[in-house]
């Protein structure tokens, strides 16, 4: 069970990463793993759902691009992604980095030199976030007339 939730947040992270910073990440390695794509990145659509209060009857909120890719690293391992929008070459990246997480000799070095510095540039992304909406907070009140 563990590893799966390992896998779950590597994926989180690699989806949510921006590209630009995916990539610079992913350069400084100097990795070149051989591999081939078993689905090449494609683009299409998802359809997205909600619910009112969370429990109500479903509704169509809209559709949304993703870009999904698999590859196969020449040891057998697999890769697979998932990302919002329409960028092939993060998506096969994105891939090639997950199947790379699954192998153990290089595990240990993407975990501490892409996944913790991408989550820790995203965690702080969520801060600057959230520190700018509770800045516009209204808090609202209601003044009782004397009776």
């Amino acid at each position: 069970m563990q590893a799966l939730q390992q896998r779950q947040r590597w994926m989180s992270v690699l989806a949510h990463s921006q590209p630009a910073q995916l990539r610079s990440h992913w350069q400084a390695l100097n990795l070149s793993p051989s591999y081939h794509c078993l689905r090449a990145p494609e683009i299409g659509l998802a359809q997205l759902q909600g619910r009112m209060g969370a429990t109500g009857r479903r509704f169509v909120l809209g559709d949304m691009t993703v870009t999904r890719s698999v590859v196969q690293l020449e040891n057998g391992g697999q890769g697979y992604s998932y990302i919002n929008g329409r960028d092939k070459t993060h998506a096969e990246l994105c891939a090639l980095i997950d199947a790379l997480l699954q192998q153990p000799g290089s595990y240990e070095l993407l975990q501490q030199q892409l996944i913790e510095p991408l989550a820790a540039l995203q965690q702080e992304q969520r801060q600057l976030r959230a520190r700018s909406v509770a800045a516009s907070r209204v808090d609202f009140f209601t003044l009782v007339r004397g009776d």
